[in-house]
């Protein structure tokens, strides 16, 4: 039979525990209903697309198959920590580079990066949803996203982007928009789109 002192004993460590849970529980609800509705969508999806780096032969083979030159600005969306931004205008001499990276924290990386290597001049990386971002100057797209951000990207894609424009994806295709050219490296697949002068309405939505 338990003594009164340790029934009370357990009463008191049960009590605690829960307390404990509940206060951490409410500072967590106030911190949430602190955070503005469009961070926490923004945040919701930043998570559908985890960083996973891409191989720098892989960065390079992008860069080939769209054919960067000394003309191009390349955007990168979802730029990671910069590494195709960075390539595009250190190896491949393109006129500008943008980095568009919803994560503060690869944002510092990729212009830490950049400086170091000492093409800050020509490279921009700028903290921000993708599909809020202007890609009216870009005649280069890179892409490592998912399926469903590939679709769901397309519109903003055809509508903003000049006709001639390259897109090249890492992996991931862009449903019934068939690609002009698909490539395999090291297991890898990358496929490249350029923006025609006529727009299939399919193609819109």
């Amino acid at each position: 039979m338990i003594s009164r002192k340790i029934l009370l004993l357990l009463i008191t460590v049960v009590s605690t525990v829960f307390g404990s849970v509940g206060c951490s529980l409410e500072r967590n609800f106030e911190v949430e209903a602190k955070v503005p509705a469009s961070v926490m969508r923004t945040q919701t999806k930043r998570a559908n697309v985890p960083y996973v780096p891409t191989p720098q032969r892989v960065v390079e083979a992008m860069l080939e198959l769209a054919q960067v030159n000394s003309n191009d600005v390349i955007y990168d969306l979802g730029s990671g920590d910069g590494r195709i931004p960075i390539t595009a205008v250190q190896k491949y001499n393109a006129r500008r580079a943008v980095g568009v990276e919803i994560n503060p924290r690869l944002v510092q990386e990729s212009r830490t990066n950049a400086q170091k290597i000492g093409v800050s001049d020509r490279v921009e990386f700028k903290q921000q949803d993708l599909f809020q971002t202007d890609l009216g100057d870009a005649t280069v797209v890179t892409l490592y996203l998912l399926p469903n951000v590939n679709l769901r990207l397309r519109p903003k894609l055809l509508k903003e982007l000049k006709p001639g424009t390259r897109i090249v994806s890492h992996s991931f295709d862009m449903g019934n928009w068939k690609p002009q050219q698909v490539v395999r490296i090291r297991g890898r697949t990358l496929y490249l789109w350029v923006v025609p002068e006529q727009i299939p309405t399919n193609l819109t939505s």
